[in-house]
């Protein structure tokens, strides 16, 4: 099964990604994990990727595609994955198309107040990345519980120091949130169009989205 996860930053992709991944037994694909590796891994294009992203620039679409699907091409992917973060643009989900088809494309829902209040409170695993979130967010029937670590500060699965990303205070995430709207947004449009879209509103905590994203896509 192939996914993808449209939504603003903050919405929930990573999270929910991560936690599908298990049960349908495909990996879950961040760009942006991706292009870390490969910076990390020293490679020709790590070195390219680094010299792109320490001049603040966007990867240019063609050669994020070229990297995504070295990615999908590994035999982990043979029964399909779950993207997060890509596409990004109308250009790339055009690219995507021409190489593979997806499954289901779910759109998160979530409030702009809330999606501040969300990634102001999001801590990452500096060595993992896996994420938690220190709020505890009530609005009328809506209760996103936080998701602590089992020990303040320490990822539970590898035990990495937890830290809050330099990209997650409220100026910088209105920016981001303009950047989404701008250029991801219309994807919605772009998917609907072709009757793969489903939207899904988030109602609960990641136990509660879960259950409630697999009856979505029939499992």
């Amino acid at each position: 099964m192939k996914i993808i996860f449209l939504g603003p930053p903050g919405a929930g992709k990573g999270t929910y990604a991560s936690r599908l991944s298990p049960i349908l037994k495909v990996p879950q694909i961040s760009t942006g994990d991706i292009f870390r590796a490969e910076v990390a891994s020293g490679s020709v294009l790590g070195k390219k990727l680094d010299a792109i992203m320490k001049k603040g620039e966007l990867v240019p679409d063609e050669l994020t595609v070229k990297t995504l699907m070295a990615r999908i091409g590994k035999p982990d992917c043979r029964n399909g994955f779950i993207l997060d973060g890509f596409p990004r643009t109308i250009n790339q989900a055009e690219m995507l198309d021409k190489k593979t088809k997806i499954d289901h494309v779910l759109n998160i829902l979530l409030d702009r107040d809330i999606l501040i209040r969300k990634m102001e409170a999001r801590r990452v695993c500096k060595s993992c990345g896996k994420i938690y979130n220190v709020a505890d967010i009530k609005v009328g029937s809506l209760h996103m519980p936080p998701l602590l670590p089992k020990k303040k500060g320490v990822c539970d699965d590898c035990k990495g120091p937890l830290i809050q990303r330099k990209d997650d205070t409220k100026e910088i995430i209105e920016d981001r949130m303009k950047e989404y709207e701008r250029k991801t947004a219309p994807l919605i449009e772009y998917y609907r169009k072709r009757g793969m879209l489903k939207d899904v509103k988030v109602v609960g905590g990641p136990e509660i989205m879960i259950k409630n994203i697999l009856k979505l896509i029939g499992k």
